[in-house]
């Protein structure tokens, strides 16, 4: 205890707990050693010890203490500057989408919030409510993108929870009011505040969730779904038809968890809005809508006209995602006439702290890469005959998401079953149920845990979850239930519905094109 009692040491990760700067500094102290006993085994551990800093992301941000162990990774060689590098190179698009596309939604949440009050103003049923958000967020994330899709939601919760924290502290409409201080909050209020976070608690994970459920069915919807696509020769529609028999049923599976969730009321969902709750949304949107000026009614009309051209432009892929998120930005400022550096600075403070963690979860990555973590599970499946390939690949690529990264691990096996087939170890037709499985084997099972999908860590790591009380364990434990539902499908859909589906779709001539491979033979296609 002595450490940590003098000046340097309380600096040492500032007001984190005793126990877990102890903690860091024994994984700090242990790793050296276990890297000069067994590089392999000492490359897991210090992916389990990443994963621990992310499930204390509300005891301390995870930034620090992994960017800690990220450090020491490269000081003892598990990995090199320059794989780092290339593993940010191959991140740029999510990077730029995370500095842009989140601070871009920051100027429209105006319209949003707009839109969202009368939602939830006008539909009080709890299930209804429920479903519209899960299915809104699959439909948007098919064609936007997880990422996006979340800081929409986020930015919705985040004003909710502003406003009724400031009139249970109290105060108007119109004071200003730090919403993250809960010592303002009448003592009348509390249960009623307690209600709401859990309230937005559920209609947060549905949404999440929902993004998993939208973005495994597109070319567009996940980072490597695009990836998958250009090893595939795939375009859009080839996409959807081929992943249909998997993401269809468990987009109906998906769904209908939410109706099971909602009527029983298991771990964290079934909390309904609290009527004072509701009666101050409610009076909030009456209040707005009588004191909206025509400067005001002109700001929503120019942040509705930005809007669908991000739509436009995210659907038809008229640039990389985070180019459009810095053309909404142009554009909004100007016509919402937002033109002084320190207002446009405000809109980068959500997403920049989670990108610098991004970056360092790249760096656990190149470690993982360096050291060949996933190939024996690669090995084993390509040791396996017909079938069990297919679906041994989905539960492999579902459990490695789950742990480490989905972007990461659809790269690796997707890039190992292209070289298999360029190499003649497997047909073009074996190749095409391999790119299926991957695909929604690193999409669907990966809701397990935040770190499976990068829009589950923003979440985690975003302003929102400390004021909603949504820690690391909590996402896991409301996850469960659709890890288990979801993956189940998946995985029965992979087994019972792929190959015949596959064989259905060229006897039917649904896929009238085909574009070999490079390195494949002309006779191994269709």
């Amino acid at each position: 205890m002595a450490l940590f009692s003098n000046p340097a040491g309380r600096n040492f990760l500032g007001k984190s707990p005793i126990w877990y700067k102890w903690t860091i500094l024994a994984f700090l102290v242990i790793n050296p050693f276990l890297n000069m006993w067994n590089p392999y085994m000492a490359g897991w551990i210090l992916v389990l010890e990443f994963i621990f800093t992310l499930a204390m992301a509300l005891k301390c941000y995870p930034l620090q203490p992994g960017g800690l162990l990220a450090l020491e990774a490269l000081f003892m060689g598990m990995t090199s500057p320059e794989t780092v590098y290339h593993e940010i190179q191959g991140g740029l698009p999510v990077i730029l989408l995370l500095v842009f596309m989140v601070a871009g939604i920051y100027f429209l949440q105006g319209l949003l919030l707009f839109l969202f009050t009368k939602l939830i103003c006008r539909v009080p049923n709890k299930l209804a409510l429920s479903l519209m958000f899960s299915a809104s967020a699959a439909i948007l994330s098919a064609f936007l993108d997880a990422l996006t899709v979340t800081a929409v939601v986020i930015t919705v919760s985040v004003g909710f929870y502003s406003i009724y924290h400031k009139v249970a502290s109290g105060k108007d409409f119109h004071h200003s009011h730090d919403h993250g201080d809960d010592e303002q909050v009448d003592q009348l209020n509390r249960y009623d505040l307690e209600g709401f976070r859990a309230f937005l608690r559920s209609l947060m994970m549905h949404a999440a969730v929902g993004t998993a459920l939208g973005g495994v069915m597109t070319l567009v919807g996940e980072p490597q779904n695009l990836l998958i696509g250009e090893r595939a020769n795939w375009d859009f529609i080839e996409f959807f038809f081929r992943m249909a028999p998997v993401s269809l049923p468990v987009f109906v599976v998906g769904l209908l968890t939410v109706i099971m969730l909602e009527k029983t009321a298991i771990v964290g969902y079934g909390a309904k809005l609290p009527p004072k709750v509701l009666k101050i949304l409610q009076d909030y949107d009456a209040y707005q809508d009588e004191r909206r000026t025509r400067e005001e009614r002109a700001g929503l009309v120019a942040q509705g006209l930005v809007a669908v051209w991000l739509v436009i432009g995210l659907m038809f892929h008229m640039a990389e995602v985070g180019l459009i998120g810095l053309s909404v930005i142009v554009l909004a400022t100007t016509f919402l006439g937002v033109t002084e550096e320190h207002r446009i600075g405000h809109a980068f403070e959500e997403a920049l702290p989670f990108t610098s963690l991004l970056v360092v979860f790249f760096a656990v990555v190149a470690v993982i890469a360096d050291n060949n973590l996933f190939k024996p599970v690669t090995d084993f499946v390509f040791s396996l005959d017909g079938s069990q390939q297919i679906s041994t690949l989905y539960v492999a690529n579902g459990f490695l998401s789950a742990i480490s990264d989905n972007v990461f691990v659809a790269t690796v096996y997707v890039n190992e079953t292209a070289e298999a087939l360029a190499n003649g170890i497997i047909d073009r037709d074996t190749f095409d149920m391999m790119a299926v499985a991957i695909n929604t084997g690193t999409n669907i099972p990966s809701v397990a845990t935040p770190n499976g999908q990068a829009a589950f860590l923003f979440l985690l790591t975003s302003a929102l979850a400390p004021l909603i009380r949504l820690s690391y364990m909590r996402m896991v434990i409301m996850a469960f239930p659709y890890t288990v539902t979801m993956a189940i499908t998946g995985f029965l859909a992979v087994v019972y519905l792929l190959e015949p589906a596959t064989e259905y779709m060229y006897d039917a001539h649904l896929i009238e094109h085909h574009t070999e491979l490079p390195g494949e033979a002309s006779e191994g296609g269709h």
